[in-house]
């Protein structure tokens, strides 16, 4: 068996317009130089300007698909993105609590694009009671992590809240630090350990976040440290919204292949 190319395995929804979900997160591991396999939580309806529907997939499917691959394939790493029900949390702890030695990294997107779900809160809930004691590293923006952690109302007390789950790291994104400035910051159980300020680019479209924790994924199946993996997908990640295109009507799509253009 040929095992030079690390195995990502992504978990999250298919996007139609390709600017999300399984294809931006496997356009990512590509880029990246790793193999993508994918299970799907959850099938949606939308294009660059909105998302107008959602359907989960079963928890049973979701279950048959993840340990299809998890049993034939040396999967490096492992990436969480949106799940859809906590029906669908519950099924695939069944499955993960079995791979404990595998590098787990959650993007804890409760609500894709509808901010104001009422699916949000239990979702977060139970991702927190049953997926984050598994995390590697956890990313969650700053409204995720203020939604997750409803004790705490300062930053630093949100992630020492989130990390007291059991997950070893969480990377808070998006914090404004000025108006041309954003800044992610790196925890693990100690506190602080390092801060990275990014120019504010404009918005781009749905998988920004993805896209970064597909990265550390595929960076960690490469044998990276956390810091390192962390550095160099923040790199990755804002040079594909950098070289972001127009390819519908709606938001810019990040180009995960800046890297291949020509001059």
């Amino acid at each position: 068996m040929d095992t030079r190319q690390p195995i990502v395995l992504t978990i999250t929804h298919h996007d139609p317009s390709g600017s999300a979900g399984i294809t931006a997160d496997t356009e990512t591991a590509t880029s990246l130089g790793c193999h993508c396999a994918s299970v799907v939580t959850a099938i949606t309806v939308g294009d660059t300007r909105e998302l107008t529907g959602v359907a989960p997939v079963d928890g049973n499917l979701l279950v048959e698909q993840a340990r299809a691959v998890l049993e034939d394939m040396p999967v490096a790493a492992i990436k969480i993105g949106y799940l859809g029900s906590v029906e669908n949390v519950h099924a695939l702890h069944s499955v993960l609590r079995d791979y404990p030695d595998i590098p787990l990294i959650i993007d804890p997107d409760a609500t894709l694009a509808d901010k104001e779900s009422l699916l949000a809160p239990p979702l977060w809930t139970s991702m927190c009671n049953m997926l984050l004691p598994l995390a590697t590293l956890v990313a969650p923006n700053r409204r995720e992590a203020r939604a997750m952690a409803g004790e705490a109302d300062v930053h630093d007390a949100q992630a020492q809240e989130l990390l007291e789950t059991g997950c070893r790291y969480l990377l808070l994104t998006g914090v404004p630090v000025t108006s041309c400035e954003l800044e992610n910051r790196l925890y693990d159980a100690r506190g602080l350990m390092r801060q990275f300020q990014w120019k504010r680019l404009p918005p781009a479209s749905y998988g920004v976040c993805g896209t970064l924790t597909t990265a550390i994924a595929c960076h960690i199946a490469h044998g990276l440290t956390i810091l390192e993996a962390v550095n160099r997908s923040q790199q990755f990640t804002w040079s594909a919204i950098a070289d972001s295109r127009r390819l519908g009507m709606g938001r810019p799509v990040p180009n995960r292949f800046f890297w291949a253009k020509k001059d």
